[in-house]
């Protein structure tokens, strides 16, 4: 078994209960989310993040590739942190969590991702070829936009 790793950083210059706003409302995924996935939520983007919440994408991951995800919302502490795990979808497996913590001067979010490709050793295989730079991918479309959304953390 292959438990894969996924450990983004990114600091942005709004305050705690600003990014608690934006993260917290699922109708945001889409803004975050690069075109080319064909990003559309189904169901579940109704209302403010809550422990237990269900919701239901379409994604398009590959050109030519449409499936459904449903993902929910395990945990979640108030400007502090949220897990999301998959229900059903594209991986085998799916847990996802964001923290967020006040700095000077803004906010950190950290995301921990553990998954695990679907397809056993040929998924495996095709790893590092297609679902890492995929995932690499979108948090760096997903870094970029919340820099002209919130502006550059300086460093």
């Amino acid at each position: 078994m292959s438990l894969y790793t996924l450990h983004t950083r990114q600091k942005l210059p709004i305050s705690i209960a600003e990014a608690w706003a934006f993260f917290s409302d699922p109708s945001n995924l889409n803004t975050i989310t690069p075109d080319d996935m064909k990003f559309r939520t189904l169901s579940g983007d109704d209302r403010m993040m809550f422990s237990g919440q269900i919701i239901h994408y379409k994604i398009s991951p590959f050109r030519g590739i449409t499936m459904q995800w449903v993902t929910e919302i395990t945990h979640m502490e108030t400007n502090a942190y949220f897990v999301d795990e998959q229900r059903f979808g594209p991986y085998q497996f799916w847990h996802h969590k964001h923290f967020f913590r006040e700095i000077e001067g803004g906010i950190e979010m950290e995301d921990l991702i553990h998954y695990k490709v679907p397809f056993g050793f040929i998924g495996n295989l095709f790893h590092p070829f297609l679902v890492r730079p995929k995932l690499n991918a979108i948090f760096d479309f997903r870094k970029k936009k919340l820099e002209q959304l919130f502006g550059r953390y300086p460093e």
